[in-house]
């Protein structure tokens, strides 16, 4: 029998494995067939949570859906993200915040503050497709808001409402109750060599 040499033995393994996929592919669409609104959780020590969650506002805005966003933590600065949303009518931006913890130093201060930001954000889901609370898991992790009261929040939510919560040390509870937990993690960062944040990259 003639040997059949490596590229062709390579193009033929390799059409085997996409048929396999395809074949694994199909069985996991034809069993997913419910819809509902789902939570998703992105966290970790990692850069992009937020980044992620706007590309999912971008996505939603494509396709005519109302998107809230409210930015706990950060500090009300007119930021690059701020100006491009402003463009869009069906986009509610909300900077709700005084900066990094470390800089406040002010712990009922910052109560109160994520306090404020969590009735704006009650206020937007009863008018919203896709509500993002950026950095809400910091305010659960400091225990700025009672984490139980946000989580009865989320499960009486509008049954196609999505909403997407970011930032580090989310709880255990909250993880146990999101649709989807995507944890992001750094193995490098630009920070550590000394380079400053960058235009279009951290602002």
């Amino acid at each position: 029998m003639r040997q059949q040499n490596s590229t062709t033995y390579d193009a033929m393994q390799h059409q085997t494995l996409c048929q396999q996929q395809q074949a694994t592919h199909r069985r996991k669409l034809a069993h997913a067939q419910g819809k509902k609104g789902l939570l998703l959780v992105i966290t970790g020590n990692g850069k992009g949570k937020t980044s992620s969650a706007f590309g999912m506002a971008v996505r939603a805005v494509g396709h005519g859906m109302k998107v809230g966003i409210v930015q706990f933590i950060k500090s009300q600065q007119n930021t690059a993200e701020t100006r491009v949303f402003a463009q869009f009518p069906n986009v509610i931006f909300k900077v709700i915040g005084d900066g990094f913890t470390w800089d406040t130093q002010n712990r009922e201060h910052d109560i109160k503050t994520a306090e404020c930001a969590w009735q704006t954000a009650v206020a937007m889901m009863a008018d919203c497709d896709m509500l993002i609370l950026d950095e809400l898991n910091i305010v659960l992790h400091y225990q700025y808001l009672d984490l139980f009261r946000v989580l009865n929040v989320f499960a009486q939510r509008a049954a196609m409402q999505h909403i997407i919560v970011t930032g580090r040390h989310a709880p255990p509870a909250l993880l146990a109750q999101a649709d989807l937990v995507s944890t992001v993690e750094s193995s490098k960062h630009p920070f550590e060599q000394g380079i400053q944040a960058q235009k279009g990259i951290e602002f």
